[in-house]
């Protein structure tokens, strides 16, 4: 194998020049021309390389962006930083069809808060499933922070597919972040509230009637879904919960949540009273929340939980006396409750305070199990003394936030925001090791698998809150940056400034693109959001059209370059629904579906099947085509919806068509035939003489290319027997659209032989 970084990076460089530019006198231009030219340094050249990922190759790592705003979450690739693509979470997606096909509307539905349609959310954290405490790529969680609602999104397709709403918070922070096994989703409240729905308790009732908590969302692996009747919550004092981690290792079993305005304050400027940030960040601490969730588990199962709106909660007395629930001081106004890889360690920054705290789970466990609390707080809730429970206190800088790991051992990374930096420590030993500027006033930071109990190191990823100058002026609403960072080395090194251009993206997660396996396509006639065959769905033949009143049914097919039917018609006033199956099996054959004026569209995938429903309350012609560029005749993907009005009927015959044919363009038909087959017979004896069947995605290719020969059968006997006729025009077309299927299964042909060409197949004997 060929190792391209054993040689001289100049020389590298100078030869992917000379190979990519044609032109004697371009292809002159040296490399120190280069960097003259464009003002680059060498630095510049070896952050490029670091990051370069050449032509057909892909990423080690894939990171999961929270989209903010925009509801969505955002994918792309690490080193290169490429955007992969974006997944419809809480927010319609009109590329993905998300919240405009039936399937995916009842997703969005789940996400209704008192009967109330929510079209957006601010989605906040992502947590990659795990099994052992390791990320193992299959499911994707992320919270709304506006609507406190969590999503499931499958990574067998990278699709979402649950939403739930919290029945008792009215706002959340912290969620979601995962169990070790994903046995459950944990979810913190925020604004404090009366967790009864629709119970109103004035501000000067809040230390009586307002009420925190966190939810342990129960996650059904093999369905792949949340189960909210197995749930639970536990009720908490009215300080704003933020973040939280789970323990693992020697603290599995346990949760920590760290808050803010632990005192309690409710503002109002307008009554002459000092404002929100005033009153609460007057103390020195805050509190750390530490539950012992397996036994809250175990209190919900022999009834020791109360109902409220349905939901099983255990009261805060219930917590106090089984001893599940325990405070610790922490640094006030704190954003973030960070586990070290093995579960002894627990890390909190407070953004007001230039210090990082490590807390000892052995320290916290002996003084829980002793019974030595130094207090107990206004609730009765036992306070467990911070100094007693500190393993190390380190001064980082300005505003500490979050904590991620490496896979170093003690070595740690803390995201400064008054700074703009990023700090690496050790934590063990209460050391600073480096420090490197952002750009700027950074929140999170991610480092690869960071949450896990197997950081991975390599990359760090700095989500910075603004850009300023970083990138070219787009008015007043900037993009925000993700900058890369390479944490191999001893120094760490700022490689690549990532515009990001959608919402506020709060926090990524970065897992191995090896352990993520997504399909390619679907079992013809899935419906995706359900993973269940699809009530509408229908192979290539069973085609029709069903009226029953003023109801119209379709079930139709999507092929390169078909939809069928061509033709949809209904009178005004009648719904319409319409299924689509993508019979095609070769991947990234996609198909889109979509009718003017009526706000339909719909994507489907390969093996899919969606339903759109619509009503024709305007008579019209409305032509509807394919949204894919999917083939050389993707523009000729189409057909017509005729909106007739009530009881008309035709005037007249149906006009005759515009071209005539005649014999000679049948037989100049048929030597175009005969000579696309003879095409199509030399691509198939290459692939058929080497070792195809070794390559999945060229069966799956040659299964299309066969299925569309298969059709030119039945296309050849209706041609055969029209010109047995003398019928030119008929004969004509039929034999026209027997190369087109031709086409379509040379273009599929080809493809499967470059693709075995540039993947080393060999010749079989």
């Amino acid at each position: 194998m060929r190792v391209i970084t054993r040689r001289p990076l100049a020389q590298f460089m100078l030869i992917g020049l000379a190979a990519g530019l044609s032109g004697t006198a371009v292809a002159a231009e040296s490399l120190q021309d280069v960097l003259k030219r464009r003002n680059l340094s060498q630095q510049d050249l070896l952050s490029a390389a670091k990051t370069y990922v050449p032509t057909g190759k892909r990423d080690e790592f894939i990171a999961f962006s929270s989209g903010g705003q925009s509801g969505q979450v955002l994918v792309y690739g690490i080193p290169s930083m490429r955007i992969l693509k974006y997944i419809g979470v809480f927010t319609p997606e009109p590329w993905q069809g998300y919240g405009y096909d039936e399937s995916s509307k009842a997703v969005l539905a789940q996400g209704n808060i008192d009967g109330r349609k929510i079209t957006w959310g601010d989605s906040h954290h992502p947590a990659m499933s795990e099994t052992q405490g390791k990320y193992d790529g299959q499911f994707l969680f992320i919270n709304d922070k506006a609507n406190p609602r969590i999503a499931v999104i499958d990574l067998r397709d990278f699709e979402t597919k649950q939403l739930v709403a919290n029945p008792i918070f009215k706002s959340e922070h912290g969620g979601a972040f995962v169990t070790p096994n994903t046995e459950y989703v944990i979810e913190a409240a925020q604004y404090a509230t009366p967790l009864e729905n629709r119970k109103f308790a004035p501000l000067e009732e809040f230390n009586e009637k307002y009420r925190g908590g966190i939810t342990y969302w129960k996650f059904d692996r093999k369905e792949g879904r949340i189960v909210p009747k197995e749930s639970f919550s536990v009720e908490l004092p009215p300080y704003s919960q933020d973040l939280s981690d789970a323990g693992k290792g020697p603290s599995d079993g346990w949760s920590f949540t760290n808050s803010f305005c632990s005192e309690r304050y409710v503002g109002g400027i307008e009554k002459g009273r000092p404002p929100y940030e005033a009153g609460c960040s007057a103390k020195d601490t805050d509190y750390m929340h530490v539950v012992n969730w397996r036994k809250a588990a175990e209190l919900v199962a022999q009834g020791k939980a109360k109902k409220i709106n349905g939901h099983n909660v255990i009261m805060m007395e219930t917590a106090i006396k089984e001893g599940i629930l325990f405070l610790i001081p922490e640094p006030k106004s704190p954003h973030g409750v960070m586990l070290s890889p093995d579960g002894k360690f627990i890390t909190v920054s407070g953004k007001l305070d230039t210090h990082v705290s490590v807390y000892s789970w052995e320290k916290i466990q002996a003084a829980i199990k002793a019974g030595r609390f130094e207090s107990k707080d206004a609730y009765g809730i036992p306070v467990i003394g911070m100094k007693e429970t500190l393993h190390k206190q380190v001064q980082l800088g300005l505003g500490p936030l979050h904590t991620q790991y490496d896979a170093k051992a003690c070595v740690a990374y803390t995201s400064l925001y008054v700074d703009s930096q990023v700090v690496k420590w050790d934590y063990c030993e209460g050391r600073v090791l480096d420090k490197i500027a952002v750009h700027y006033n950074i929140g999170h930071l991610m480092t690869m698998e960071g949450d896990s109990v197997e950081p991975k190191g390599k990359y760090l990823v700095a989500m910075n809150k603004l850009s300023i100058d970083r990138f070219n002026p787009v008015g007043p609403l900037h993009p925000q940056n993700h900058q890369l960072i390479d944490i191999s080395e001893d120094k760490m090194q700022l490689l690549y400034d990532m515009p990001v251009p959608l919402g506020e993206p709060h926090y990524v997660v970065g897992i191995e693109a090896s352990k993520l396996k997504p399909g390619v396509r679907y079992k013809v006639g899935t419906d995706s959001r359900t993973d269940k065959p699809h009530p509408g769905a229908v192979r290539a033949g069973e085609e029709k059209t069903v009226r029953k009143g003023n109801k119209v049914e379709v079930f139709g097919t999507l092929i390169r370059s078909h939809i069928t039917p061509e033709t949809i018609e209904a009178e005004v006033g009648d719904e319409i629904t319409v299924h689509l199956t993508n019979l095609e099996r070769a991947q990234d054959e996609t198909h889109g579906f979509a009718v003017g004026t009526f706000d339909v569209h719909a994507s489907v995938e390969p093996g899919k099947t969606v339903t759109v429903k619509f009503k024709a309350d305007k008579e019209g012609v409305y032509p509807y085509y394919c949204t894919e560029f999917c083939s050389a005749l993707h523009l000729e993907m189409q057909g017509y919806l005729l909106v007739k009005p009530k009881g008309w009927k035709p005037s007249k015959p149906a006009a005759a068509e515009q071209v005539v044919y005649t014999e000679d363009d049948y037989k100049k038909q048929l030597k175009k035939v005969a000579e696309t087959q003879a095409v199509i017979d030399q691509v198939v004896a290459y692939i058929t003489g080497v070792n195809y069947r070794d390559f999945p995605d060229v069966v799956a290719l040659m299964d299309d290319a066969v299925d569309q020969l298969n059709k030119t059968k039945e296309t050849r006997a209706k041609a055969e027997e029209a010109a047995k006729r003398k019928d030119w025009q008929q004969a004509t077309l039929w034999a026209e659209q027997i190369w087109q299927y031709q086409v379509k299964a040379a273009d599929i042909g080809i493809r499967a032989k470059n693709y075995l060409e540039q993947n080393g197949a060999r010749k079989t004997k």
